[in-house]
């Protein structure tokens, strides 16, 4: 399994089969120029994880991708003319051979007096990869390769780290940096607080990386 991340919480994630999107948001770049996309996955409708003006045109120009969306962006999709299915938590898919399941179902609490929305996560092939979205959900299965949150309004560092270590992996790729003027201070965070056997790995924005 190969990864790509194009900055925030927009990750590609290669497999023997599949070549799969998740969140690409307005925070991310270069995300509209892949093709042959086997799929495309939103966890939740803040366009940060969904850019509305770019979503057409990347789908458009890879005619074979599923587009997979959380409950709570089916509004926002279904205006812009493109098919799409809703996955919930519990839900499975197969994408060219590569096993996906849909977990958790709430964002995390950003502020009481802010409605909590959907979030779905989802992981792949049986753990080897797990994406939360905007969330702390901790899977039952064991996770090889977390997408670890790194900055947001619904997030302190703690909690990142308390989230690391509940989950377990064997590695963790920082993702949902770019709020962050200077992230390497969450990564050093990590990287000294990460339980043992986990190791972070930083994924340079648009370099693939094998893990």
């Amino acid at each position: 399994m190969r990864i790509v991340h194009f900055g925030h919480a927009c990750v590609l994630l290669e497999t023997d089969g599949a070549r799969i999107l998740l969140d690409p948001g307005a925070f991310s770049e270069g995300f509209e120029a892949e093709r042959e996309l086997s799929a495309v996955f939103i966890t939740h409708q803040h366009f940060d994880h969904i850019d509305t003006n770019k979503l057409p045109a990347l789908l458009e120009a890879n005619p074979g991708a599923k587009l997979i969306i959380d409950p709570g962006t089916e509004e926002t999709v279904a205006k812009l003319g493109v098919e799409f299915e809703i996955a919930r938590p519990g839900d499975s898919f197969d994408i060219a051979g590569t096993a996906v399941n849909a977990v958790g179902g709430e964002h995390a609490v950003i502020h009481a007096d802010i409605p909590v929305i959907p979030n779905v996560g989802f992981i792949f092939e049986h753990g080897a990869f797990y994406h939360p979205g905007d969330s702390f959900h901790v899977p039952e299965q064991q996770i090889d390769v977390l997408g670890l949150p790194t900055g947001a309004p619904w997030l302190k560092a703690g909690e990142a780290v308390d989230f690391l270590r509940a989950v377990g992996p064997r590695a963790a790729v920082p993702i949902h940096e770019a709020v962050l003027a200077n992230p390497a201070m969450h990564y050093g965070l990590f990287t000294n607080l990460a339980p043992e056997g986990t190791e972070v790995r930083v994924v340079p924005r648009g370099e693939a990386v094998k893990l």
